[in-house]
């Protein structure tokens, strides 16, 4: 059978004219925005722009695999196509164009009737504006990508189909796509090229609906950023309908092409891949202006989060869970607490009517503190009386990214606390952190914070202090309970050291004389124990020594302690732990009274915790000897020194007045006006007072700031 062709071999298409250079640069976009603005009349008609847009992804997904079939292999219907029109989900009874089906395809006609070719591509463009006058930005792009897709579907679709379909066949051969099959190795890197003008276009598309779509309560379109966005909006909307044009402009010009104009397409590729390199930075600005629109919204809703949590604590509440919401997870949909040692979660609910102790601390909390901290808390578990529980709030740095470093070290903390535990820090509010820091003043100490059970309000902004020096005893740990607990103390050796050593506190009771001394001078250490067995044993006196160290040599206080204990020089704390506590609670005794306002001048307590504090920051050895409770000698290593070696002189007054006392008025003897007192305060400014009145001789201390990193 004789076959039948409607175009003669020998006939020959128009000559494809060649491309003109684009008709503006980007130094003429802000003459062009205002001819593009002319043509900008909305109406207020609102487009659902993303149902559209999703078919309009569809429809590029079966086309692009249709190109792989047709262009690489000849294989009309992949798998992956088969694959795909088994996901596709529009039925015409859900998708509804509301009469933009006319409009659309007005657009479709003006993309394919005149050739658009350098001026004309702009003409066109020009056209299309003028047409979508009466639509928003962002249906513009829609409309006019949507126009494009159908001639773009409709033309993979006949490609796709011609072998297989009689139909697609017919219309094929009128198209001349056998040709094009026939040829597919001379034109990939033309459709690659289209191709990847239309990821650029979509990319766009869907950066402008994405500005349509930010929040208006947090961000007004007439102010910054987002009006530096829109301004640039008229530009980018041109030349992305331009490029949609040059690739209607390209399927058009293949219809009816013959292999030797096939093969004579450089220069379009050329153009399309420049078209492509003006999109993406076209896309890159877009996506720089919207970054700071989000941060924009972002610090927006940080700062109605802030004023949320202000106007909570200033309110009255029915109970504790607003306020425990809002400081550890406001949402729903995940169970935010977990606890650490045991790794099982848990929802907000299991804190109502409880004492809440809020432990707010960043990743570098010591494991003495979680220590320490945890065998109060699993002291309280046994007791039903105590209804409190502790939550960790993990403040991390949120201008530096979170990375894996980050993340071993909050699992390793979290594993090692037996109470609740926020999942993970980054399900903490940044409002959440500046109120911490703002409100409650929170730096780089480790707080606790507590919670009324009733109402969720701050009934001590940081009750930690209370928990080293009296553990349990301060539940509920209210600012009442502190200045209760105060109320019945005073300066006395089981205050010193209540908690730290079970043996000092049984040589108290037993009515043994205790000796308390400290220092980093090996050889000092070992002449004074020597020198105080060699009086005590003179005096008659059952003397124990104990070696408490100072607060920030860890390893060197325990080298200090190896060679205490091999040659039996006193008795030592178990381990630096133990020190560390020692030095710990007597700082939180200065802050603890702080907080209820006492002063260095008129408490007792507070003078002589800042002398003990002094001796630790000094570089001088130093003891306290007592016996009892409140008969208590102290003097730093060139005084006990002396007093020691002189002996002879009041070993009467021992024996009359008793030991403690006449060490007591010999130190006196030996006091000179001249010294040096040196304290050291690991606080917060907040915390530090803006005067410390030296507790030896009452005058102002001078101020000096310190900066240490220690890794000790």
């Amino acid at each position: 059978m004789a076959s039948h062709s409607l175009v003669s071999s020998t006939a020959k298409p128009e000559p494809v004219t060649r491309r003109e250079r684009p008709v503006f640069s980007m130094s003429d976009d802000h003459a062009m925005s205002k001819k593009i603005l002319d043509t900008h009349s909305p109406n207020g008609r609102e487009v659902d722009v993303a149902i559209i847009l999703q078919v309009i992804e569809e429809i590029f997904q079966h086309a692009f695999l249709a190109i792989d079939g047709v262009l690489q292999d000849g294989h009309r219907e992949s798998m992956e196509t088969s694959k795909l029109e088994e996901k596709t989900s529009f039925t015409f009874d859900s998708f509804h164009l509301e009469g933009l089906a006319y409009i659309m395809h007005k657009v479709s006609c003006q993309l394919t009737c005149k050739f658009s070719g350098g001026g004309e591509a702009h003409a066109t463009t020009m056209e299309i504006l003028g047409m979508l006058s009466s639509y928003h930005w962002d249906a513009k792009l829609v409309l006019t990508l949507a126009s494009f897709s159908i001639i773009y579907g409709e033309f993979w679709l006949v490609a796709q189909k011609f072998a297989t379909q009689p139909l697609a066949k017919m219309v094929a051969l009128l198209k001349q796509l056998p040709d094009i099959i026939e040829h597919a190795a001379a034109l990939k890197s033309r459709f690659d090229a289209i191709n990847n003008l239309l990821k650029a276009i979509l990319d766009i598309t869907k950066c402008i609906i994405e500005f349509k779509r930010l929040p208006s309560q947090y961000i007004s379109e007439d102010q910054p950023p987002m009006s530096v966005a829109i301004a640039y909006f008229p530009t980018a909307v041109y030349w992305t309908i331009k490029s949609i044009v040059a690739c209607a402009s390209q399927l058009t010009s293949l219809l009816g092409m013959s292999y030797e104009f096939i093969s004579a397409t450089t220069t379009d590729t050329w153009e399309m891949s420049s078209s492509t390199h003006k999109l993406n930075n076209i896309s890159d600005h877009l996506r720089a202006e919207l970054e700071r629109c989000y941060e924009h919204i972002q610090e927006k809703k940080h700062t109605e989060y802030y004023q949320m949590l202000v106007h909570l604590f200033e309110t009255t509440q029915f109970d504790n869970m607003k306020i425990n919401k809002a400081l550890i997870y406001i949402k729903d949909d995940l169970l935010p607490l977990e606890v650490g040692t045991m790794h099982t979660r848990a929802s907000i609910d299991v804190l109502r009517r409880k004492t809440v102790l809020l432990l707010i601390s960043d990743l570098d909390i010591t494991p003495e503190e979680v220590l320490i901290l945890a065998t109060i808390y699993n002291e309280s578990r046994g007791r039903s009386e105590l209804q409190y529980e502790i939550v960790w709030l993990p403040i991390s740095d949120r201008s530096r990214e979170w990375n894996e470093g980050y993340e071993h070290k909050f699992k390793e903390l979290q594993a090692r606390m037996p109470w609740f535990t926020l999942h993970h820090p980054s399900l903490l509010e940044p409002a959440v952190i500046k109120y911490v820091k703002e409100r409650w003043h929170f730096s780089k100490k480790m707080m606790l914070v507590a919670l009324d059970p009733q109402q969720g309000k701050v009934v001590c902004q940081n009750a930690i202090h209370m928990a080293w020096i009296w553990g349990n005893l301060a539940y509920p740990f209210t600012m009442a309970k502190q200045e209760e607990l105060w109320s019945i103390e005073s300066w006395r050796l089981e205050l010193v050291v209540d908690g730290i050593d079970q043996n000092i506190i049984e040589w108290m009771t037993a009515g043994k004389y205790i000796c308390l001394y400290g220092g980093e001078d090996v050889e000092w250490i070992e002449k004074f124990t020597t020198s105080a067995k060699s009086v005590a044993h003179r005096a008659g006196i059952d003397l124990h020594m104990i070696y408490v160290g100072k607060s920030n040599n860890k390893d060197r206080v325990r080298r200090i302690n190896s060679i205490i204990r091999k040659e039996n020089l006193s008795y030592c704390l178990d381990d630096v732990m133990s020190v560390w506590y020692f030095w710990t609670r007597l700082e939180s005794m200065f802050y603890s009274k702080m907080q209820l306002g006492q002063t260095i001048k008129d408490d007792k307590i507070m003078q002589e915790v800042l002398t003990m504090l002094s001796f630790d920051g000094s570089d001088q050895g130093w003891a306290v000897i007592s016996r009892g409770s409140f008969e208590m000698a102290r003097a730093k290593s060139v005084v006990i020194t002396k007093t020691l070696e002189d002996f002879h002189v009041w070993e009467e007054d021992a024996r009359e007045k008793g030991f403690v006392l006449a060490l007591i008025d010999y130190f006196l003897h030996l006091h000179t006006p001249q010294h040096c007192n040196r304290l050291i305060l690991p606080g917060l400014d907040v915390d530090i007072p803006e005067m410390i009145t030296c507790a030896e001789c009452g005058r102002q201390m001078d101020k000096f700031f310190m900066y240490r990193c220690c890794t000790d």
